[in-house]
């Protein structure tokens, strides 16, 4: 079981790997990869069914400007896609990744893709273990336990505040 990660362009490391991090504190295996949808896309679809072939269960892509990963990558799988809208920060005239959140939200009938926000990476990751929870009793239990922490830390929280 693992998830995969991918994303267009070195550009969107920093944002990627806050999924990686996710997925590592609940000990999921992954592997990351950095393949263009326009500009290497005999690649991407050569990795797709390589990831498909060694048993992947959810994929996660992310994608700014046009954003064309996520969808392309659903075009080609029957595995779960969740698509992270990123905000590029460059001089191509980006519009703060609401390109690319229209671009991974408005896909077409029959080639769905799960959307996040924009640079929403933790999301996307929560979402898969989500996903896999659904699969594997083991993970059902740390997000139980994931979510019951976050929780008491919450009212920890709120009773502080109240209390000052």
């Amino acid at each position: 079981m693992k998830v995969a990660i991918f994303f267009g362009s070195i550009s969107d490391k920093s944002i990627m790997k806050i999924t990686a991090e996710v997925l590592e504190q609940f000990n999921i295996s992954y592997e990351s990869y950095v393949i263009s949808a326009h500009r290497l896309p005999d690649i991407l679809s050569n990795t797709i069914k390589k990831i498909e072939s060694e048993g992947t269960d959810v994929i996660i892509a992310g994608a700014g400007l046009s954003a064309h990963l996520p969808g392309f990558i659903s075009s080609k799988t029957i595995l779960p896609v969740i698509g992270v809208p990123i905000h590029c920060n460059n001089n191509y005239g980006s519009l703060g990744g609401i390109d690319a959140l229209f671009s991974i939200v408005q896909m077409p009938k029959d080639v769905p893709v799960a959307t996040v926000g924009i640079n929403n990476s933790y999301n996307a990751a929560l979402f898969a273990i989500h996903i896999l929870a659904t699969k594997y009793q083991y993970i059902r239990k740390l997000l139980l336990k994931f979510r019951v922490k976050k929780k008491e830390k919450l009212i920890t929280e709120i009773k502080q505040h109240l209390s000052s």
